[in-house]
This record gives C-alpha cells, sequence and structure tokens, in this order.
C-alpha cells in the first residue's frame, strides 16, 4: 500500500516535472518572440523619426536653395530694369524670399544631431543674411549702370554669395543623405542581430524543452520500472494473502475437528461413563447398597468438568475477563513454563488495573501466539514478556534467546506464518503498530503497540 502511494506521489512529481519544462520552455518563447518584437519595433520607429526628420529637412534646405536663387535672379532683373517702381516691387520680392528662409532654417530639425550640422546651419544662416544684405545694398545703387557694369556686379558681388549659400545647403544635404544611409545600416545591423538574438533564445528554450523531455523520459522509465516491480510484489503479496487465508481456513476447520474430536472423545464418553455408573448405583442402592457407589461417579464428572474447564480456556480464556490481563498472561507463561521446561517471567510497569476489552483481547492472543511460536520453533531457554503502559499507548515486547531466523526481503518472515499474520492483522484492526527483530543465535524480540484507553475513549 504505502509503494503504492509512494508510486502516486511519484506519478505526481513526473507531471509536475513536465508542467514546469513546459511552462520554461513557453514562457522562453514568449519572451524571445516579446523581446525581439520590442527591439524591432523600436528600431522601426526611431527609423521612421530619422526618415521623417531627413524628408523634412532636405525639403526646407531645397526651400532655401530656390529662394537664394529665385533672389539672385530678381536681383539681376532689377539691375536690368531699374525703374523706381519695379525697383520697389523687387525689394519686396527679395524681402519676401528671405523670410521664407528664415522661417526654414528657423523650422529645420537636425537629422542626426551631430556637431556638424550644426556648424553647418549656423553658417548657412550668415551667407543667407549676408547674401540678402547684399542684395539689397546692389538694389540701392542700380540706377545709371550700363550692362558691362551689371554683369561685374552680378559675378563679383551676387554670384559669390548666392554661390556660397547654395553651396552650403548642398553640404548640408550631402551631410544628411550619408546620416540617413549610415542610419539605414544601423537598422539592418539591428534587424540582424535581433534576429541572432531570437535563433539564440529560441535555441535555448529548443535544448531546455529537449532537456526536460528527456530527463522526464528517462525519470518516467525508472518509475515504470519500479512500478513494475511494485505490481510483482504486490501480485506475490495477493498470492501470499490467498495462501494464508487458505491456511487460517485450514486452521479454522482443524480446530473445529479438534473440538468435535475432544467433545467426542473425552465428553461424550466420560458422560457415557458417568450415566452407566449412576445406573449401576441407582441399582445397587435399590438393592440396599449405600450411597458410596456414587464416588466413582462423581470422579468421572470431575474429570468431565475439568475436560470443558480446559476447552473453555481454549475458546476464550475466563481469567481474561475475570481477573484481568496481567492474570490471564502469567496463566500463559507458567503453562509455558510448565510444558517446555522454559524459564518465563512476566514484567510490567505502569499497567493500570484494567484495559477497554478490545485491547486486553487483542494483547493476550498476540502474547498467546507468541510465546506458541517460542514452545514450538524457538528452541530458547527463556521467555521474557513485557507490558509497559505509555501516555496512549500499550507496549507489548516478547523476547526469547531461541535460534532466532534470517529475514529475506523476497519472503519476509511476517509472510511465511499463519501466526505472525495473525498477529499483524489483530494490531493492525486496532490501529497498532507491528514489528519483529531477529538473529540467527541471537533470538527473536516481538514488539507491538497498540492504542491505549484514551484512544477508545475518544473515539
Amino acid at each position: 500500500m504505502q509503494g503504492m502511494k509512494r508510486v502516486q506521489i511519484e506519478r505526481l512529481s513526473v507531471r509536475t516535472a513536465l508542467a514546469i519544462g513546459f511552462c520554461v520552455t513557453l514562457g522562453l518563447w514568449l519572451y524571445t518572440g516579446y523581446a525581439f518584437t520590442q527591439r524591432i519595433t523600436a528600431a522601426q520607429q526611431a527609423a521612421a523619426d530619422v526618415a521623417a526628420r531627413y524628408m523634412r529637412a532636405q525639403e526646407l534646405l531645397s526651400t532655401v536653395r530656390a529662394q537664394v536663387l529665385l533672389s539672385s535672379v530678381r536681383v539681376r532683373d532689377a539691375l536690368l530694369n531699374p525703374d523706381p517702381e519695379a525697383l520697389t516691387d523687387y525689394r519686396a520680392q527679395i524681402d519676401a524670399s528671405h523670410r521664407i528662409v528664415t522661417m526654414a532654417l528657423t523650422d529645420y530639425e537636425p537629422v542626426m544631431g551631430s556637431s556638424l550640422e550644426g556648424e553647418q546651419m549656423a553658417r548657412l544662416q550668415r551667407e543667407a543674411d549676408d547674401f540678402h544684405v547684399t542684395s539689397l545694398d546692389v538694389l540701392a545703387d542700380a540706377a545709371g549702370r550700363n550692362p558691362a557694369q551689371i554683369r561685374d556686379v552680378l559675378n563679383r558681388v551676387i554670384a559669390p554669395r548666392r554661390d556660397a549659400a547654395v553651396s552650403i545647403s548642398d553640404e548640408i544635404q550631402a551631410l544628411n543623405r550619408r546620416a540617413f544611409v549610415q542610419q539605414q545600416r544601423e537598422m539592418s545591423d539591428i534587424h540582424g542581430v535581433a534576429e541572432a538574438e531570437s535563433r539564440q533564445g529560441l535555441g535555448v528554450a529548443l535544448v531546455v524543452g529537449l532537456g526536460v523531455v528527456l530527463l522526464t523520459s528517462i525519470y518516467a522509465g525508472r518509475l515504470e520500472a519500479r512500478l513494475r516491480l511494485q505490481m510483482a510484489r504486490d501480485a506475490r503479496m495477493s498470492q501470499e494473502l490467498q495462501d494464508a487465508s487458505a491456511k487460517l481456513i485450514a486452521a479454522q476447520e482443524e480446530e473445529r475437528r479438534t473440538i468435535a474430536r475432544e467433545l467426542h472423545d473425552e465428553v461424550g464418553q466420560v458422560l457415557s461413563a458417568l450415566k452407566v455408573e449412576i445406573d449401576v448405583a441407582q441399582r445397587s442402592i435399590a438393592a440396599g447398597g449405600s450411597a458410596s457407589d456414587l464416588a466413582e461417579a462423581q470422579n468421572i464428572a470431575d474429570g468431565a468438568l475439568k475436560t470443558v474447564r480446559n476447552l473453555t480456556q481454549l475458546l476464550h480464556p475466563a481469567a481474561l475477563d475475570d481477573l484481568g490481563l496481567v492474570a490471564a498472561i502469567d496463566s500463559s507463561l507458567r503453562g509455558l513454563a510448565r510444558r517446555q521446561e522454559i524459564r518465563t517471567e512476566l514484567h510490567q510497569r505502569d499497567l493500570p488495573e484494567r484495559l477497554p476489552r478490545e485491547v486486553e483481547l487483542a494483547a493476550y492472543r498476540i502474547v498467546q501466539e507468541a510465546i506458541t511460536n517460542v514452545g514450538k520453533h524457538a528452541n530458547a531457554t527463556r521467555c521474557d514478556v513485557h507490558l509497559t503502559q505509555l501516555a496512549d499507548r500499550l507496549l507489548i515486547e516478547v523476547e526469547d534467546d531461541g535460534v532466532g531466523f534470517v529475514d529475506d526481503i523476497d519472503r519476509p518472515i511476517i509472510a511465511r506464518g499463519l501466526g505472525l499474520i495473525s498477529v499483524r492483522e489483530r494490531a493492525s484492526r486496532l490501529g497498532g503498530t507491528f514489528n519483529i527483530l531477529s538473529e540467527p543465535g541471537h533470538g527473536t524480540r516481538l514488539i507491538v503497540s497498540l492504542p491505549g484507553r484514551s484512544a477508545f475513549a475518544e473515539a
């Protein structure tokens, strides 16, 4: 029974190990997928932000470039048409272009935020302001110039400022393009690293899962082998129990035959002889004889009464009900000493006057079976019985100095004899414990613990 409980506990352990392994593997997979998704999402978000800033920056720089070129065209047109009203209109257009450039540079957001990009933007702002101031200065002195002077002013004053602003704008655009390409490369590298880490995490989860499955399979194999062994032992114990039951039935039948034989051979014959003697005594008295003729009948009746008492003692000891456990056991020990010439002694400690009837009967039968085995099998010269009342238990110990025996794991001593099976069953029925200790040549010690008075009082 304990073996089956142990197997069931181990089955639960296997299930628990499988559940833990599955949860760990699933957790690793989920964590790996989550970490990969979070990293890729963050990288994609960063890339989208950089791309948006890049497109906006390129658009604003293109606006600055276009407005600078448009302003240079308007300066040329104003020099070719120096009419005061037209010059006023050209100045207004050049101021509007400058405001557009200033707004574009103000709205500009660095793509990568590098110091070089910041320096370039500051240079572009200065060049745009200088180009605007130069353009207005040229328009202030636009009247009275011939075509050669106009070309000279455009090539010497306007073109260098225009080209400087456009050049800086191109440099910034090129810088942004390089930064954007670098960011795309980094995004690709991040994606590759995330994939590698994900593969590594999934690989670890797979290895852990396979390890759990392997270990569980090995453990399950061992458990199955142990279960088969336990089933074989249970089958053997079941067979032994059947054999013991058959022995018990045979013993009961033999006991009935013995009692029937005793009743027939002893009591029946004695009663028949008693009847004959009474008839003889009656005829003798009728013929004038004396009452002394009834003496023989009285002797026969005494013998019959003694036989009946012996049978009654065998079936149930009257001393156990009348005088208690100690007196009944002491009587059995004296009988063993008288029949087998074995020194016997009864030791008792803290034993109450009376115990519950179930405990007294079980204790008496256990001691009776133990000393019977001593007389039959132990070849002992001494037998001691100890009765000790503990807090809530009655401790019974029967010890001899006989030949002892060697216990066998496959076929323990408890399974070899009907008497010890009876002892174990009596102890188990009351919730007690049973143990037997023996060594070849060093005797045997039977130890039984039965519930005491308090246990039955609570029940």
